[in-house]
């Protein structure tokens, strides 16, 4: 037995009331008094070491385990595209992916002695308020998006691509997995790694960080180019407003999943680039880029900006921050 203290004891942090937001809102607590100044010299780089060790922990298991599953996947699964066989693949592939980020945060609860919903997605969160409110905001942003597009004859939804029971099975299927890539993606990027980069950085520096390195990734997707991936990066930085203001993640992750159903199920037209099997009608985008997005879709259409400012607006209005929503004024 080594006489040193378990890594656990070294990480551990205060732990935290299950009812409390993981995020501090944006003004001070009421109640809170004024910090008092150290009373001795301390070491400047001991909290960012503890941030650096917490983050490197995670991350090893996270990046092993992804190179695991893109080895197998290479290696071993060889599926005719576009098959059942293929779609189901597709769908346990996300499921995964989703694990690999979220397994490694709950041995990271346990070393630093809080609950796993800290890091933005508590349980008691999963289809609630938050989810649907989510849910909503997505599918309206989609839609005026389309709207904006069509109205200056950029769109056309053509006729129905599915019919009968194929509607209802392959909605079904987008549903759940878009469920996925928005658990995936937002806890990827604004979940464990966004929550302990704010203890080293601030929540601002780390949202920035994060949502530059998560457009800049949608650029490997085949047909994204540099207005997609800035779009994309611009999302992020709205979903990390919408994380900070309302505590946790279950907002942006209906928000995300229910604007990637509607635009590729629903409005059947490119999603950062690809056109998927199984979506609702023959739609098609024509005109200039700067009206349609191209190849990349209506993310990379003007009107994705407008849209995204729009949506910002109404998350600061919608969630103003909490010493706010507590003010009787």
């Amino acid at each position: 037995m080594c006489s040193d203290p378990p890594l656990r004891e070294t990480l551990a942090v205060p732990s935290m009331d299950k009812d409390s937001p993981p995020y501090p809102s944006d003004e001070p607590s009421r109640n809170a008094t004024a910090p008092q100044p150290p009373s001795g010299p301390t070491p400047a780089n001991d909290h960012e070491m503890k941030v650096g060790l917490r983050l490197a922990i995670y991350l090893f298991p996270v990046l092993f385990l992804y190179f695991v599953l893109s080895f197998v996947i290479g290696a071993f699964v060889n599926i005719a595209e576009n098959s059942a066989a293929y779609w189901f693949a597709v769908f346990v592939q996300e499921l995964l992916l989703f694990l690999i980020v979220y397994l490694p945060a709950c041995l990271m609860a346990r070393l630093e002695n809080r609950p796993v919903g800290a890091y933005g997605l508590p349980r008691h969160g999963f289809l609630g308020k938050r989810f649907w409110q989510g849910c909503v905001i997505g599918v309206a942003e989609i839609a005026i998006l389309i709207a904006c597009i069509a109205a200056f004859g950029g769109y056309s939804f053509g006729s129905l691509h599915l019919q009968g029971r194929a509607i209802f099975t392959w909605s079904l299927y987008w549903l759940f997995f878009f469920l996925l890539v928005g658990l995936f993606e937002e806890f990827a990027f604004r979940g464990y790694a966004q929550f302990t980069l704010t203890q080293g950085i601030g929540f601002w520096p780390a949202a920035w960080i994060l949502s530059l390195g998560f457009g800049a990734l949608h650029l490997l997707n085949k047909n994204e180019g540099w207005v997609g991936a800035a779009g994309v990066a611009t999302i992020g930085l709205i979903f990390a407003l919408a994380l900070k203001r309302t505590g946790n993640l279950w907002v942006v992750v209906g928000w995300h999943a229910a604007f990637d159903f509607g635009e590729t199920f629903l409005f059947s037209v490119p999603n950062s680039g690809a056109v998927f099997e199984g979506h609702l009608s023959n739609a098609s985008l024509h005109g200039p880029n700067w009206l349609t997005g191209g190849a990349v879709g209506p993310e990379g259409s003007v009107f994705s900006f407008v849209t995204m400012a729009a949506a910002a607006l109404f998350v600061h209005k919608a969630f103003p921050p909490r010493q706010a929503r507590e003010s009787p004024l």
